[in-house]
């Protein structure tokens, strides 16, 4: 495997904008002259769809059902920029674990050398959040990805799937498994939403990549099938993914994190509850909009 290969997988609880990050973050590494495949983890095989004009792959699973033995070339396709574009996929609806795919895909593509082939500088692997569990876990656990990110807003449920994933790089990273290089903080429009972010990275050892705010930006080219990078190459958005870029291309050194406990998180999370609604009383009384 080629010595300049670094892979990454990029976390996140479903609908938190994990794969809009992911395609953002690899069409900017793509801009920056790097050679980047997408590697989408997720069973609804969607990660890849704004590289490619909104169009849907078939997955590895899908080509391993229809014809038992594959050449991982049929599971490679090229997007934006000539990014390398492959799906997973997951079972048959209703059989077996979702997380499968992602073992037979990774492995089809080790057996055959792919990476070595296409002399990658980057594999981004697009991996659901809210579990880190069987195969959802292989990026961390076999130490497939160097590095791992997560995608969190400052909603409570964003931040507990970011913390269950701290507890698996903990778990496994005592024997070889991957280990975190930080959060990246999505959705961050008001400064109290930042404060929560930073209180949270600060108290489980770890550091903020980037802040993403929620931008119409990203609606209207995802609308056109598009990422934010290609569509609107000029707007302030997309300066956000290219710095997102320009830091994670620069990163070297990722920790183990020291994930709260349940007692901790909940306790964490009132007294955050309690601060904003000293901050909403205020508004309310005209004493001030530093929210």
């Amino acid at each position: 495997m080629s010595k300049k290969l670094k892979q990454i997988a990029i976390y996140g609880k479903g609908g938190i904008g994990k794969s809009t990050t992911t395609s953002n973050l690899s069409a900017a590494l793509s801009d920056m002259g790097f050679k980047v495949m997408q590697f989408g983890c997720d069973p609804k095989a969607d990660s890849t769809n704004t590289l490619r004009d909104g169009t849907y792959i078939p997955t590895v699973l899908d080509l391993l059902r229809e014809k038992g033995s594959v050449d991982a070339h049929e599971a490679i396709f090229q997007g934006y920029n000539g990014i390398y574009c492959v799906e997973a996929g997951g079972p048959a609806p209703g059989v077996g674990c979702a997380g499968r795919g992602i073992t037979t895909a990774v492995q089809l593509l080790k057996q055959q050398k792919i990476f070595d082939e296409l002399d990658l500088d980057y594999v981004i692997y697009d991996v659901l959040g809210d579990v880190v569990c069987g195969g959802f876990a292989v990026p961390i656990r076999e130490g497939i990805a160097q590095h791992v990110f997560t995608v969190s807003s400052s909603d409570f449920m964003a931040i507990y799937a970011a913390n269950n994933l701290f507890k698996g790089i903990q778990k496994y990273s005592n024997s070889g498994g991957a280990l975190l290089g930080g959060v990246i903080a999505n959705s961050i429009t008001q400064p109290i939403q930042k404060r929560i972010i930073d209180d949270f990275v600060t108290r489980t050892q770890t550091q903020v990549v980037e802040y993403v705010p929620r931008s119409l930006t990203v609606t209207k080219s995802e609308l056109s099938g598009k990422t934010t990078i290609e569509a609107a190459p000029d707007s302030d958005q997309a300066a956000v993914y290219r710095n997102l870029a320009k830091r994670i291309a620069e990163h070297e050194v990722s920790v183990t994190p020291a994930p709260l406990d349940s007692q901790q998180l909940k306790d964490w999370a009132a007294k955050w509850s309690d601060q904003i609604m000293e901050v909403e009383s205020g508004i309310v009384k005209g004493e001030g909009d530093d929210i």
